[in-house]
């Protein structure tokens, strides 16, 4: 498959029909983008935003208390140089997922941190992303691609992806239903981004995607360096 046709136009949503009318739903652009429609959803500047400011915080948590976090698969020896925005945009453009696929992933990335001592940091954060949208869009999605699409999307080997799944899988305990109310307490929360600051720029500069990803943001061929 060539680099110029990465993106897939998969089928229907599996969210309730309620929520998928909902303002909410629309205003945080989850409902599925019609075809010739070019834009990133707003759900996903919101929580690139979210998960920075989480990073910035646990960092200065980490750093102010002099506490040692738990190191899991998930963590590099240093951040990459996209920035969780950049990296989340790669991943929608090239995923071909849903939106909604998102949200779900960030209830699985909370239930995963409840589930172990790690913090949310600039070190598995990426890590963290690719495989937490993986098992979503396999879960809710009519349409997914195969673990050596998404570790070459993800910049890491198909190996490494389907160790950091299985890890993933078991430390959430299998746990990948989403109800309604807690898809629709998530959104609510991503909306609350807005007053909150939205969107903070800034690489981070610790994980290790390779750095010809920072000049070269459509290649598809690099690998989180260990």
């Amino acid at each position: 498959m060539s680099q110029g046709a990465l993106v897939l136009d998969i089928g229907t949503l599996a969210i309730d029909d309620d929520i998928a009318g909902s303002d909410l739903y629309l205003t945080l652009g989850l409902k599925e983008l019609g075809k010739g429609v070019v834009g990133t959803p707003r759900v996903l500047l919101l929580l690139s935003s979210l998960l920075e400011r989480s990073v910035q915080k646990n960092e200065t948590l980490l750093e102010t208390a002099q506490i040692k976090d738990a190191i899991t698969i998930f963590h590099g020896s240093r951040a990459p140089t996209l920035s969780v925005r950049q990296y989340v945009d790669r991943i929608f453009k090239y995923s071909g997922c849903s939106p909604a696929c998102f949200v779900v992933a960030h209830i699985y990335v909370d239930r995963f941190l409840k589930h172990t001592d790690a913090h949310l940091t600039s070190l598995n954060v990426h890590r963290l992303l690719i495989t937490s949208v993986m098992v979503a869009a396999k879960f809710i999605d009519d349409a997914f691609f195969n673990n050596a699409y998404y570790a070459k999307v993800g910049g890491v080997s198909t190996m490494e992806l389907n160790r950091l799944e299985m890890k993933f899988l078991f430390s959430i305990d299998f746990r990948l239903q989403v109800t309604a109310d807690s898809f629709r307490r998530y959104c609510l929360q991503l909306d609350k981004e807005v007053s909150g600051g939205l969107q903070i720029e800034r690489p981070f500069q610790a994980c290790g995607i390779k750095e010809s990803w920072s000049s070269k943001e459509d290649s598809c061929a690099s690998t989180i360096a260990r």
